[in-house]
């Protein structure tokens, strides 16, 4: 729950396949009588598909001069060591020994921002322009422009650990801009996005489902008290 950026899963799931005991439409009978409905025994089910929902989470004030969240649509860029590039939703950033924007891990944030020595204040306004005022000099220097990605399904992103996404033939390509564009949301300085995980709702679900289940459970002893007392009176 205090991942920053984490996005939660539902897990979908499918039923196995049925034994057909008598197929719906079989004769019944010489005379062509046919059976309406049929009887199929079930073998339970299976996992079907891990849906990642993709909503935001609250923007969580950290006041760090680094730190930045997507308020709407949009995933910031990383450069992978691979030479790929990557997708994410947490925007905990610092920089290295040479000034450049990186993530906790030292992944470099794209567009590259450079940062020069002798800064006294970093600005980043909410459609993604860096300045910054040096010693000295009243007057700020924009250093550069963040640019953001939205994609047409984002459930259909790639998780490769770290909340880092890459893209796929289910997500689409990368749509490209800067952040405040039409589709594309805006950055909070200052803010990072906390995970979109509801902590009451989850473990009211999990009491749900444990009720369920001990009530499952004492139906099933029950049912075999029930019959353990008839086979005594049988005899």
């Amino acid at each position: 729950m205090n991942t920053v950026g984490f996005k939660k899963q539902r897990a979908e799931f499918q039923d196995l396949l049925y034994q057909n005991v008598e197929r719906m439409g079989a004769q019944s009978s010489e005379t062509g009588t046919v059976v309406p409905t049929g009887i199929q025994i079930g073998n339970g089910v299976k996992a079907g598909a891990t849906y990642r929902i993709m909503t935001q989470g609250a923007p969580t004030r950290t006041e760090g001069t680094y730190d930045l969240a997507i308020e709407g649509k949009g995933y910031f860029q990383i450069l992978m060591p691979s030479g790929e590039t990557a997708y994410t939703r947490a925007g905990n950033f610092a920089v290295n020994d040479q000034g450049q924007l990186v993530t906790d891990d030292g992944y470099l944030v794209q567009p590259a921002i450079t940062v020069p020595q002798g800064v006294r204040d970093v600005a980043v306004s909410k459609t993604g322009q860096v300045q910054v005022v040096q010693d000295g000099v009243t007057e700020p220097t924009i250093i550069g422009q963040l640019e953001i990605a939205t994609f047409f399904n984002e459930a259909g992103l790639e998780a490769m650990g770290d909340n880092l996404f890459l893209e796929s033939g289910a997500s689409g390509a990368p749509n490209i801009s800067t952040p405040g564009d039409v589709g594309y949301g805006t950055l909070l300085q200052g803010y990072i996005e906390a995970s979109n995980v509801d902590a009451v709702s989850e473990i009211t679900s999990l009491i749900v489902a444990q009720r369920a289940y001990e009530m499952n459970s004492k139906v099933i002893t029950t049912a075999d008290e029930m019959l353990s007392v008839a086979g005594q009176l049988r005899s």
